[in-house]
């Protein structure tokens, strides 16, 4: 027993640092815009291609996924490297062509392509060593992605206004990830899927408990990466309100590291821990309410004591990914063993599709009403989220969610 909890902890910690690492690429681009719009004068809109073509690539490549039921069918092991051996050597790419031209985008697109083989495969890997801890370990791997999507702040930081260091770190970190993910072991909880089946996808959403699971994820998606794009920028524009340019953009930078990163990874491991103990509905539940009351209370603090801002941006944090795992916890859970790869897959897909939307209304809102109001809409997804996790409470079969406390 002891040999088996040794190699379950093994593989979860060197899983973990791949994920992290791999998921730097993510936001590398996302992460030094504020330099690239003053180096290079992008646009609100070509600013928010950087983050919006690696969410349409990722809805891309996991729709590709799930019709050719990649996730349950190969190797994830082999999935995950050669996924992040092309999504490293695109996002490398980004050094050899101007940040304003039609090859950047198209470099992100491929990135987030890719990305369907390393974020809910990761997740299928971690749930293979689940027993009665479900919700901590996949709330590591997302705590992990949480870290990861937010290291290219701190390499912006560190690196100063070079954004070509940022670039290069984050590509440099997933070809690590690339070769350590070959001696991940995969636990006696894996299913593989002997034939694909387009008929295991439609089940996401004909059975009731699947579908209400799928509806909280996409009210949490609604808020989380629309955050994570333009808190960086949100944060620049209100320290420059009261320090010089320079030091506003070095505070900017690590405080979106240390809300997006730490933050995030703290809020996930504690969210994990509470609802293996509390239930999936009952963290979730809590954990939007809180976030989407920050949505609402962070734009009014935008120019005023950068400590008091930090403060509620950290509780943001820690609130809008908390449940974020749990999500993808409640559809294991749900789901048949031999199909979990496709549905965490699906649910991906449909969350990141929902952030494009969010991701571009950002800039057009701060135009039209200003940093004071712009993220209060994203506190809509919340509520909604918040009522399918209380009708799928109340649900007879919501008894499979950790280990019966919902």
């Amino acid at each position: 027993m002891s040999s088996v909890r040794s190699s379950k902890w093994r593989a979860i910690l060197l899983l973990v640092f791949c994920e992290l690492a791999a998921m730097a690429l993510w936001f590398s681009a996302s992460a030094v815009v504020p330099s690239l719009v003053l180096e290079y004068g992008l646009s609100g809109h070509a600013a928010s291609l950087l983050t919006s073509s690696v969410q349409i690539g990722f809805v891309v490549g996991t729709l590709a996924s799930v019709l050719l039921g990649l996730a349950d069918r190969l190797d994830p092991r082999r999935f995950f490297m050669i996924s992040t051996l092309v999504a490293a050597a695109a996002n490398l790419a980004l050094l050899a062509v101007p940040p304003d031209s039609i090859a950047t985008p198209a470099l992100r697109l491929l990135t987030g392509a890719c990305m369907a083989g390393i974020y809910p495969v990761g997740i299928k890997m971690a749930a293979s060593w689940a027993e009665k801890d479900l919700g901590l370990l996949v709330g590591l791997l997302v705590g992990a992605l949480t870290l990861g999507s937010a290291a290219p702040h701190l390499f912006n930081a560190l690196g100063g206004i070079d954004w070509r260091f940022t670039i290069a770190a984050a590509s440099g970190a997933a070809l690590a990830a690339a070769l350590l993910i070959n001696l991940v072991q995969i636990g006696p909880q894996h299913g593989r899927a002997a034939k694909f089946d387009p008929v295991v996808a439609l089940r996401a959403w004909t059975y009731k408990p699947l579908r209400l699971a799928n509806l909280g994820y996409l009210g949490h998606m609604w808020e989380l990466y629309a955050m994570w794009a333009w808190l960086g920028v949100f944060l620049d524009a209100s320290f420059r309100l009261s320090m010089a340019d320079d030091t506003a953009a070095t505070w900017a930078r690590f405080g979106t590291f240390v809300t997006m990163g730490l933050g995030g990874f703290l809020g996930c491991l504690v969210g994990g821990l509470l609802a293996d103990r509390m239930g999936r509905t009952t963290l979730t539940i809590a954990a939007m309410t809180v976030s989407g009351g920050c949505a609402v209370i962070v734009g009014f603090l935008f120019g005023g004591a950068p400590w008091l801002l930090l403060l509620v941006c950290l509780i943001w944090g820690i609130s809008v990914i908390a449940d974020s795992a749990q999500f993808s916890a409640s559809i294991t859970e749900l789901s048949d063993k031999e199909g979990v790869g496709t549905m965490l897959t699906l649910q991906t897909c449909l969350g990141f599709l929902l952030t494009l939307v969010t991701i571009h209304l950002m800039p057009l809102l701060t135009d039209a009403v200003g940093w004071t109001y712009t993220f209060t809409v994203l506190a809509l997804g919340p509520a909604v989220g918040v009522l399918a996790m209380t009708r799928l409470r109340a649900h007879p079969d919501s008894t499979r969610l950790a280990g019966g406390r919902r």
